[in-house]
């Protein structure tokens, strides 16, 4: 369990970087809300981001943006919607994803803007 907590770590300062480097702003990282946490909120274009960060290793089974399945996105979206709440922002709000994959001392990175929408109630 200690390697996994590592790995997904290690996923969420790489997409960190990556981001910073396409001239994000990273607002907070892992917000929690109640049992709820937001992995990266950043700012880019007067959006505000939030993004989903899996990351496996090479030997994964399963892609790592299949594992935001219905369940994760309905946490994500209502862990967005507290968060706009509680910094009373007025913002579009835009779902992304980051996928990390680590081979050895290296990661391949995908960003998967626009990954999905918040659900109609």
């Amino acid at each position: 369990m200690a390697k996994r907590n590592e790995t997904g770590k290690d996923g969420e300062a790489v997409a960190r970087v990556f981001l910073e480097k396409h001239d994000y702003t990273i607002v907070h990282t892992n917000w929690h809300w109640h049992h709820y946490e937001l992995d990266i909120v950043a700012m880019k274009d007067g959006e505000l981001v939030v993004v989903e960060v899996k990351t496996r290793s090479d030997d994964y089974l399963l892609a790592p943006e299949e594992a935001v399945d219905n369940g994760k996105i309905r946490r994500i979206v209502t862990a967005a919607d507290a968060y706009v709440r509680f910094f009373n922002l007025e913002l579009p709000v835009r779902f992304d994803i980051i996928t990390v994959i680590k081979k050895g001392g290296d990661y391949e990175i995908d960003h998967i803007e626009d990954a999905f929408y918040a659900p109609c109630r």
